[in-house]
């Protein structure tokens, strides 16, 4: 028997997915076409089809991209997943509930799961789902189980307003997808929807307006979609700027702080160790979880800012001690001579090692990464994973504790870097552009790129752009680093960054970028259209003065 989270009556030829994928950055909002690049479905089209997927990964804003598909009637006619699911599940919720947009979600076990893979269609109603001969009934999802104080109980019933009420609808049916039990109060949040990736996170947020939204725990904002400031300045359309400048106003009207980074764990006074939290924003969680030890779900866009209205999560995943132990352990023979490019190149491999399941690495005790070089690792591995963290042995606080009964184990050598390397290399060696800051450039970065460039500066033809938060912005400009990088031509930018960034503050005439950030090397060809080149800090800010990228092997790989 499948259980029936999402029911809406649905049909459509069967499209099923080897591996999960990114909605946001692999998914083209306005017609449902795959464009992640390093995806084996890129090309084909989600639209009107029932679309079976082990489970989704990567970013929080994939509930957004959901949404703005079943508003537009490019939609997948329904979503079948073999494992929990919390960010697609999320959209189609909202779409539903707020926007009268049914869409049918599923989960079946393995064996029906495959099964329903090989059928070239099938049709969903409210009690099975059928494909030829394949007929598997279906159990609606029931939160009648679900603990509740007194307080849950009064938002629920609307004692605390319209927009209170729907949020714990909204967070009560969540739960029982993921077999909660009950609820955990959260003492901080961070929002992902500020990001404009469509038109519909703006309607949501302006209908929570509406109906009075206001945050009630101290709540940051991610990384927005234009310079808040400067948009009109920089040439910005006013198609463009105007709504995404009113998403970001739209979140600050409901009281939270217009921090505008995606980088939350580098303002001041970060999370503790078994905080339990509720951050948006995959790469922000799972350092979050992985480096601070403190404790959040990934959870994704919209339900973000229903738990900043309550101050409840589902008390589910790695909320719980059990859920925390790796499951599998992920063995890396480093590289003599390794620089930093090393951890993004290192977390992408150890995500598509373990797509469904947190990891330990060993191998890098002796490494003594920076809280940049962890930063990256993290990021990279948020796009190939939809683990929400990672263990490093005698790197990160948890990970001497218990590994899981059932984990098995894999393994990465200079090879697998090597290949990796490649990959993400497929550009030219002409670099048009150096971008800097996905996710954004902490201080100490802004100092480093400042010391490499050491006063020469960039190649005419090679812009050289860096993203950061405000707050690391201030930072820098007050001890004249800022002045030091715009001296050698490097434009600094605040509030975006490169995954919600737009032409023209995106140079147009650039044919292919380069970055030290395996997150973006991983999502820049299909968010883009530009091909990539990737490479160090230091081979970054060469490239920004040669205007070439080196187009062999680094030494520590050849």
């Amino acid at each position: 028997m499948g259980k029936l989270i999402l029911s809406a009556v649905a049909e459509g030829p069967v499209l099923a997915f080897s591996e999960g994928l990114s909605f946001w950055g692999g998914v083209d909002p306005a017609n449902g076409r795959v464009i992640d690049a390093h995806h084996p479905l890129c090309g084909e089209t989600i639209a009107g089809k029932v679309v079976l997927m082990p489970t989704s990964r990567g970013s929080c804003t994939g509930s957004g991209v959901l949404l703005e598909l079943a508003l537009n009637g490019h939609a997948p006619a329904a979503l079948v997943f073999r494992e929990a699911e919390d960010i697609l599940t999320l959209g189609a919720l909202i779409a539903a509930r707020m926007f009268d947009r049914p869409l049918s979600v599923v989960r079946l076990g393995p064996a029906d799961y495959d099964a329903l893979a090989a059928a070239p269609f099938a049709r969903i109603d409210a009690d099975r789902i059928e494909a030829g001969a394949l007929s598997v009934p279906l159990k609606p999802l029931d939160s009648a189980d679900l603990v509740l104080g007194d307080d849950d109980r009064e938002m629920l019933s609307g004692g605390q307003g319209a927009a209170v009420q729907l949020a714990m609808e909204m967070i009560c049916t969540m739960a029982a997808s993921q077999g909660a039990e009950g609820l955990v109060d959260v003492t901080r949040g961070h929002i992902d929807g500020c990001i404009y990736a469509s038109p519909a996170n703006l309607r949501f947020a302006e209908a929570m307006v509406k109906l009075g939204a206001r945050v009630r725990i101290p709540t940051t904002m991610n990384a927005i979609s234009v310079d808040f400031a400067n948009w009109r300045a920089q040439g910005v359309s006013p198609d463009f700027g105007q709504p995404a400048a009113r998403l970001a106003q739209a979140y600050v009207d409901m009281g939270a702080r217009p921090s505008f980074t995606c980088a939350p764990y580098l303002l001041p006074e970060a999370p503790g160790k078994g905080e339990a939290i509720a951050w948006a924003e995959s790469n922000a969680v799972i350092y979050a979880n992985s480096v601070l030890g403190a404790r959040t779900v990934k959870h994704p866009d919209f339900l973000d800012l229903c738990i900043a209205l309550t101050g409840r999560a589902p008390l589910s995943g790695v909320y719980l001690d059990d859920n925390r132990a790796p499951r599998r352990v992920i063995h890396v023979d480093v590289p003599h001579g390794y620089d930093d490019a090393l951890w993004p190149l290192l977390g992408w491999l150890a995500g598509r090692l373990s797509p469904d399941r947190i990891p330990l690495l060993t191998g890098l005790e002796s490494t003594n990464p920076s809280e940049d070089d962890l930063k990256a690792l993290c990021a990279a591995f948020g796009t190939t994973s939809a683990a929400p963290m990672l263990h490093v042995a005698g790197v990160t606080p948890e990970a001497d504790g218990p590994v899981a009964a059932d984990a098995d184990s894999a393994r990465i050598g200079s090879a697998d870097l090597a290949g990796a390397w490649q990959i993400f290399n497929a550009g030219g060696e002409q670099v048009d552009l150096v971008a800097f800051g996905s996710p954004h450039f902490s201080f100490a970065e802004c100092a480093a790129l400042a010391q490499l460039l050491d006063g020469r500066v960039c190649h005419a033809d090679t812009a050289a752009i860096v993203t950061l938060g405000r707050d690391a912005l201030a930072q820098a400009r007050e001890a004249g680093v800022v002045a030091r990088l715009e001296a050698s031509g490097v434009q600094v930018v605040a509030d975006l960054c490169w995954c919600s960034i737009s032409e023209p503050v995106f140079p147009p005439k650039t044919r292919t970028l380069m970055t030290n950030s395996g997150k973006y090397a991983h999502y820049a060809p299909g968010l883009s259209g530009r091909s990539v080149r990737f490479g160090s800090l230091r081979d970054c800010a060469e490239a920004a003065v040669s205007g070439r990228a080196h187009t062999t092997l680094p030494d520590w790989l050849a």
